[in-house]
């Protein structure tokens, strides 16, 4: 007797082949068949005809390492019909920490809320950091996710592990070194999928300072990687500067030699396209031609939407990471108002972020087409929902000077919505053209991170309803696959992917006439009553997660059927040559 069937539904399975109307039944966590007219007996069964059944997607990079203690339910991704997580990212790790330095796990706290944009609060009350090996942080998961969710480990966390506060600007010795590869194949033996690192410029710690694996010079990186290429189905990622906007030449060589020497692909994130700038797109897929000859594979992740994103002039923000901003914008709040109504001042932050300097965050400097989100005082009445260049225009002002006064009448408590600048038809039709490379993959969510400035997680609902109802850039058998079965292939996971008879029943039930995502709305519902954007799912009707339903018209069930996914059992190695 089958668990559940799905009857009538249009089945999208993931390869890209034709959609077709079938019958889909479950059972024991797994699909069980997949065909017209079944007549097995089911306990439960419902009708589809009409809607869309795909196999739940799988997010290619969150960062759901603190939130699925809280959260379990990974939302709003999972609302979204992602049924699997890749967390771990981008060098940072709650775990292992040392067991000798108990004030490590405060360190990682200030870190992770700093430059992850976790609020604090929830990272002290929302998790019980009761682990010291990464093992125990993946044991502290099991069974009580409801997502499937497989993790790196974090090059930072390895480093302050071995080297305690001199992490931060020293070089390990022979020993320390030999010991942080000691630590990673003790993480990958437990289940790591591998190992991940920065150098990107933007990442600094809760104190300020850039971030452990920063300091990490190259045969500090080669030896990590070439640990990871010793154990299966790992995987490497790393960010870097150059990811932000053109990767320098040393950039692009160590890419490279990271994916060969491990023999293991390597993602980054994320490729920014917009036609203004059309020599990035070749620039930034360099490394991925070279690691071909070299043995490796790297593969660029890029958005298929454009993420909407809170700022604003009185919290960290992306506006903090143009060079120079933040020693401004990291002033006390009257300071900082001060010296930003200084004329001399304002020029100067004007001049560092349109220049070359500023790389992908010159996007951020077109003040005029920023919108007014939430204002908090009577001088500030009724401008919510305005454009600035439209109030400034009214007011003979400059732009950014108008935006500043309105930001200082709130004393910077104003949300800011930046109106994309690669929003036109000539940015769009660069982004189809570049989703057809073999080593460029849709995803770069940041979900779990810069809660309350962002909401990436929904992207997977906006795309479908974009190629089904709005610009129709790619065919919905297409763009399924490019959110299922690519990043499963890309990630080695075991049957899983697709809606194939013995795969896992990783599945998300659709109404193709409805399916999108709503508008990004401010809640305060983390520990501590800490805020973060969210996004309704609509037109999802059922998400299932090893064959049980987690989700019912976008309300969690409550249940935890999601498994903590660890390399070499529930990954297999992915060839690079």
């Amino acid at each position: 007797m089958l668990d559940h069937l799905i009857t009538g539904a249009t089945v999208v399975d993931g390869t890209g082949a034709a959609a077709r109307v079938a019958d889909v039944g479950i059972k024991d966590g797994r699909v069980a068949v997949v065909a017209p007219g079944v007549t097995q007996e089911s306990r439960t069964s419902e009708d589809a005809h009409g809607l869309v059944l795909a196999p739940g997607f799988v997010d290619p990079h969150t960062h759901y390492d603190a939130q699925l203690f809280w959260d379990p339910y990974a939302t709003p991704s999972l609302n979204h019909g992602v049924t699997t997580v890749a967390g771990g990212n981008c060098g940072f790790t709650l775990a292992p920490l040392n067991p000798a330095r108990p004030e490590d796990a405060d360190y990682t706290r200030r870190m992770m809320s700093k430059v992850e944009g976790m609020s604090l609060v929830a990272l002290e009350e929302g998790a019980p950091w009761s682990w010291r090996s990464f093992g125990e942080y993946l044991d502290a998961l099991e069974g009580r996710i409801a997502v499937n969710a497989g993790f790196m480990v974090g090059h930072c966390a390895l480093r302050r592990y071995v080297m305690g506060a001199d992490a931060v600007g020293g070089q390990p010795s022979d020993e320390q070194l030999q010991r942080m590869v000691a630590l990673l194949h003790e993480a990958m033996d437990a289940g790591a999928w591998g190992l991940s690192t920065t150098q990107s410029s933007t990442h600094s710690d809760g104190d300020g300072a850039p971030v452990a694996s920063r300091h990490a010079r190259p045969a500090e990186l080669l030896a990590l990687a070439r640990a990871v290429g010793e154990h299966e189905g790992t995987q490497l990622e790393a960010i870097v500067a150059g990811c932000l906007d053109r990767f320098d030449d040393a950039e692009v060589d160590l890419l490279v030699e990271l994916s060969a020497a491990a023999g293991r692909p390597l993602n980054w994130n994320v490729l920014t396209i917009d036609a203004a700038v059309p020599d990035r797109v070749p620039r930034q897929l360099e490394p991925s031609e070279r690691a071909r000859k070299a043995g490796g594979r790297i593969v660029a992740l890029t958005m298929p939407i454009l993420t909407p994103m809170n700022m604003s002039l009185g919290t960290f923000c992306a506006l903090n990471l143009i060079p120079g901003w933040g020693d401004v914008l990291g002033l006390p709040v009257p300071e900082r108002i001060a010296r930003l109504r200084d004329p001399d001042v304002r020029a100067e932050l004007l001049r560092r972020a349109t220049g070359e300097e500023a790389g992908v965050f010159r996007r951020l400097a077109h003040f005029d087409r920023y919108v007014i989100g939430d204002t908090y005082s009577d001088a500030n009445a009724g401008l919510a929902g305005r454009v600035v260049g439209d109030i400034a225009a009214e007011r003979g002002q400059e732009p950014f000077a108008c935006l500043v006064d309105i930001c200082a009448n709130d004393r910077l408590r104003t949300v800011l919505w930046p109106m994309p600048t690669d929003n036109d038809p000539a940015s769009w039709a660069l982004r189809a053209r570049t989703w057809e490379h073999e080593d460029v993959l849709l995803g770069g969510s940041d979900a779990g991170a810069h809660l309350d400035r962002m909401c990436g997680a929904p992207y997977t609902t906006r795309f479908l309803g974009d190629c089904l109802r709005g610009r129709r850039l790619v065919g919905l058998e297409r763009a399924v696959r490019m959110l299922t079965d690519d990043p499963a292939t890309l990630f080695g996971l075991r049957e899983r992917g697709r809606v194939t008879e013995g795969y896992h029943a990783d599945l998300v039930l659709f109404d193709p006439e409805t399916i999108a995502a709503g508008a990004a709305t401010l809640v305060h519902d983390l520990p501590g009553d800490s805020p973060r954007l969210d996004s309704k799912a609509l037109g999802v009707r059922a998400v299932w997660v090893n064959g049980v339903e987690a989700i019912r018209d976008d309300v969690v069930t409550g249940a935890v059927p999601g498994r903590v996914l660890r390399s070499g059992r529930d990954t297999r190695t992915v060839a690079t040559k």
